[in-house]
């Protein structure tokens, strides 16, 4: 497990990521497996509440594992995200590399209600 030199690299890729949570499950928006040979430069991270009257809260974790295995760190721990309106957890003043055997997980707590969008580089 060894992320490239970033100095050095041959192809830099822009990359969106996205997901309706249609239930309250963890689930895995994005993951970087363990021999990829690549790091992802994860540049934003959108969450969007398309319930019209009802508010839901998400929690992005940061996983010490591919697949969201591991240990979870979070990002954002039970954010409200009220009817209609968008949280930015993360934007490229606060981006951070995804290394090899890593993943992002996002659970809400209302199915339907909240849809996540990741922009990300992937660096090989």
């Amino acid at each position: 497990m060894t992320a490239p030199n970033i100095v050095n690299v041959a192809t830099i890729t822009g990359k969106t990521a996205y997901l309706a949570l249609s239930d309250t499950s963890a689930t895995t928006l994005l993951s970087n497996a363990a021999a990829s040979g690549k790091v992802f430069k994860v540049n934003t991270i959108v969450v969007a509440n398309v319930d019209g009257t009802s508010t839901a809260n998400i929690s992005v974790d940061l996983n010490s594992a591919a697949s969201g295995g591991g240990t979870g760190y979070a990002l954002a721990s039970t954010i409200d995200v009220t009817a209609d309106s968008t949280l930015v957890v993360v934007d490229k003043t606060s981006s951070f590399y995804l290394e090899e055997d890593r993943s992002i997980v996002v659970t809400a707590s209302a199915g339907g209600d909240l849809e996540v969008t990741c922009s990300y580089e992937e660096i090989s």
